[in-house]
């Protein structure tokens, strides 16, 4: 799985929102608190908000916050807010992959990685994270 700098860049700050609720996130703030450069940070935060996954609160003590518990919040939530699908074969989603001959079989292995992702992402929260309660395997 390839990461993107926006990818990474999305689920720190949504980190970095969760470990200061209750109180509201300044953009500017974030961005130089997580090394991120403000207007990349500024798109990432647009994306989040129309994914519902955080509020903005506008004016001198604006700022953001979770729209959701934390613990509402996966991992794979931020990750699809900002980046789409998961996973992708040659640009299209996995799922539509189709191979013949001796590759036919390639199909299924796709479809085992995107599983297997998805079993990672969708089953950690902000609020695991946050407080790093995840078990090491």
């Amino acid at each position: 799985m390839y990461v993107s700098a926006r990818t990474d860049y999305a689920v720190r700050a949504m980190l970095a929102v969760t470990a200061a609720h209750p109180r509201l996130v300044k953009a500017a703030g974030l961005a130089a608190a997580q090394d991120i450069p403000l207007s990349f940070l500024q798109g990432i935060l647009l994306d989040l908000r129309r994914a519902g996954l955080l509020h903005s609160h506008r004016g001198v003590d604006g700022g953001y916050a979770l729209a959701r518990a934390a613990e509402e919040i996966t991992v794979g939530d931020v990750v699809r807010a900002v980046g789409g699908a998961l996973t992708t074969v040659r640009g299209l989603p996995t799922a539509t992959a189709t191979y013949h001959g001796a590759a036919t079989a390639l199909h299924d292995v796709w479809i085992a990685v995107e599983a297997a992702i998805e079993g990672v992402v969708d089953h950690r929260n902000l609020a695991e994270l946050s407080i790093g309660s995840i078990k090491k395997n």
